[in-house]
């Protein structure tokens, strides 16, 4: 007979490899980027967030904060190495006062942590305490995460256009929060199941502003790329 925890490690199986993949799903707006070696609209926030929620997940799955937490320090590691790259990517085609707050953003997000990790290990002795302390952190933190898309949320609202939020990233948040509630609840993690439950209901709203400023959105292209031929054609003639 098959064990709780046989089916929780497998479904931490599949959530690693979806969560790898999704993790990937910023990829075609750092395409953009690169393309138009701009940034454009783009905001830094959503990925330094990720970066920061990542480094307190490989905290709390660490021997010393909580045992037997592998799958959690594999994703969140291989999350850690993508943030950067795609952080680097954004420093690289930023102008000087974006490139210099993403770069004061990411400073903070490592001296956070090493300050973190500095005091659960000097004050806090038992597992127990260790794994208070970061859990809570860690909702605190992977709800911010979840929730730092709002101020672009907020421009889609206002501009009915959702061409700065992508789609792909709003299905990677859903995802992600989807599966990881769904391996918490198996054997119950509440430092797990409190900040993906709530990304889950954020990554619902997005998902929702995209059904109902989708087509305005197409329509406002289409406008734009008029624009664009008349004034050729004036420049021409």
């Amino acid at each position: 007979m098959v064990s709780a925890d046989q089916i929780r490690t497998a479904v931490g199986i599949i959530g690693n490899a979806i969560s790898f993949v999704l993790f990937l799903s910023p990829m075609p707006t750092f395409f953009r980027i690169c393309k138009n070696k701009s940034v454009e609209h783009f905001s830094v926030v959503p990925y330094v967030a990720t970066l920061l929620n990542c480094m307190l997940w490989v905290l709390y799955g660490l021997p010393f904060v909580k045992p037997n937490s592998t799958l959690i320090i594999t994703i969140n590691g291989a999350g850690i190495v993508i943030e950067l790259i795609y952080i680097f990517i954004y420093l690289l085609y930023s102008d000087g006062s974006r490139r210099i707050k993403a770069l004061l953003l990411l400073i903070t997000d490592i001296t956070f942590i090493a300050v973190v990790a500095a005091i659960v290990l000097s004050v806090f002795k038992s597992h127990e305490r260790r794994i208070l302390i970061v859990g809570i952190l860690c909702i605190i933190f992977c709800i911010m995460m979840y929730a730092s898309p709002l101020s672009i949320m907020k421009r889609v609202i206002r501009t009915k256009s959702v061409e700065y939020m992508p789609l792909y990233l709003s299905i990677a948040y859903f995802f992600n929060g989807l599966c990881w509630t769904t391996y918490s609840l198996i054997h119950l993690d509440v430092n797990l199941t409190i900040p993906n439950a709530i990304g889950l209901l954020f990554a619902i709203a997005q998902l929702l502003l995209h059904a109902i400023y989708n087509k305005s959105t197409k329509r406002q292209s289409n406008e734009g790329k008029s624009e664009v031929t008349l004034s050729e054609v004036n420049i021409t003639n």
